[in-house]
């Protein structure tokens, strides 16, 4: 008798349940309730629904957000400013009134002809094309427009362009210094469309001294300097009687000579080609110890400039390394202020069914999509998740309409409209929501729902 009376029970426990579950698609609002986009009777909050669409993608998109920026020391280089003069040219030796009879003919070595190779101390110009005839020069990240400003070659090779950075281009000839600056204008992210030229040649010098008009550091450009070229630089000879006259070189730690008559009968020893650290003295007797006092006075500015430069090498250093270390310090505090919340930061909420509910923060410098907001945080599961169903929620910051929002709805059922993700720009405060599947709602109420029924029905069968 009892065990009819059990299975009678169980047979209408079966029944309740069945019913029940019926009953749920009709009544799951009862016992379940979804999150779900609508305005709601007797709300204060007026909610305007917009499908996107490529058009309405760019209504979106108009609302005006500028991204905050990083603060400066994460745009500067610890670069230093170069060392100081490296000394004037020393004197010329008296002239010696001796006559000694005629002296012989020692030219130096023909010197190759090479390509200009840029040195330490030459100034160089980057220049943009305008829209004009005109270039103008770069300065800062390349948009100044204003003025031609030089770059002088540092002691380690490298020119210092602001904001940018620094670039070697020591030791290249001016074709491979633009290869070089181009690569790295690309690499930096700055247009490349430039011009390079050498504004100041420093870097490799013929000294012109004794009997001319003017004691004078002659360049080496990208022209061959010849004999007689440095000596119409420094103003010419002075010379009172030819026939005893002499022009001597000293290269290498050799002096070669040339009477003043022959360089006068020969064209081809005004062509002479001259190299770098050659010193010229137009003699006017054979005493060779006044000629010695000069080049010993020109080897002491050499040692006097090769020191001044080890020295600024080392300052230069020093005052690089400090630079770092303070950017290094200044922008460690920004990390640690923005990661303690000490720092304004604008933010972006993901919630409804998504991989993880979420507060995002904008990037810096840049705008950030749905798309990247959604897939940068896991995306959303599609078996849970109605990809029919995806708004960004963005309350209007107009104070008279009281807090109205416009519901953005991406509908992802057909995955070509991701695309518009991609294009959808984030603005503070934006809420982007997932809504669930219809079978996702029915099955969290029947979770809810069904154990209370079972549990009700069991104890029914008890009594």
């Amino acid at each position: 008798m009892k065990s009819r009376k059990t299975a009678l029970m169980w047979r209408t426990t079966k029944g309740v349940a069945l019913t029940t579950a019926l009953m749920l698609p009709v009544g799951c609002g009862v016992v379940y309730t979804s999150p779900s986009v609508k305005e709601f009777a007797g709300s204060d909050v007026s909610v305007r629904e917009i499908q996107l669409t490529p058009q309405t993608v760019l209504l979106a998109n108009s609302t005006p957000y500028s991204p905050r920026n990083l603060p400066r020391e994460f745009f500067s280089a610890a670069s230093a400013h170069q060392g100081p003069g490296l000394g004037t040219l020393p004197s010329a030796p008296p002239i010696p009134t001796e006559s000694p009879e005629r002296m012989e003919l020692r030219l130096p070595p023909e010197v190759a002809v090479q390509p200009y190779r840029i040195g330490v101390g030459d100034v160089v110009l980057l220049a943009t094309k305008s829209s004009g005839s005109s270039i103008e020069e770069l300065s800062g990240l390349l948009a100044a427009q204003q003025q031609r400003q030089g770059y002088t070659v540092s002691d380690d090779g490298a020119i210092s362009i602001p904001d940018i950075g620094r670039v070697e281009i020591g030791g290249l000839t001016l074709q491979e210094a633009q290869d070089r600056v181009f690569k790295f204008l690309l690499d930096n992210q700055v247009d490349p469309a430039f011009s390079l030229e050498v504004a100041e040649y420093n870097s490799r010098q013929v000294t012109v001294g004794g009997a001319v008009d003017n004691a004078v550091r002659v360049p080496i450009t990208l022209t061959p300097l010849t004999l007689g070229d440095a000596l119409t630089a420094s103003g010419g000879e002075v010379i009172q009687d030819e026939q005893y006259a002499s022009i001597r070189i000293y290269r290498g730690g050799t002096i070669y000579q040339i009477p003043y008559d022959d360089f006068l009968s020969r064209p081809d020893l005004r062509r002479l080609r001259l190299a770098d650290g050659d010193a010229v003295f137009v003699d006017t007797t054979y005493d060779l110890d006044r000629a010695f006092e000069f080049y010993r006075q020109e080897i002491d500015v050499i040692q006097l400039r090769n020191q001044a430069r080890r020295d600024a090498v080392d300052i230069l250093a020093s005052e690089v390394s400090l630079r770092r270390s303070m950017l290094d310090e200044r922008r460690s505090n920004f990390t640690a202020r923005t990661e303690l919340g000490a720092e304004p930061r604008d933010y972006v909420y993901l919630t409804g069914e998504v991989s993880k509910q979420n507060r995002i923060p904008l990037p810096y410098e840049q705008q950030a999509t749905l798309a990247d907001v959604l897939y940068g945080n896991g995306g959303f599961p599609t078996e849970t998740g109605n990809a029919s169903h995806i708004y960004v929620l963005r309350p209007s910051p107009n104070p008279s309409e009281f807090g109205a929002v416009t519901a953005w709805h991406l509908d992802a059922k057909n995955s070509v409209n991701l695309t518009l993700a991609t294009r959808m720009e984030m603005r503070p405060n934006d809420m982007i929501f997932i809504e669930e599947q219809p079978i996702t709602k029915w099955g969290r109420a029947l979770q809810q729902f069904l154990p209370t029924v079972l549990n009700t029905a069991g104890r029914a069968a008890t009594n």
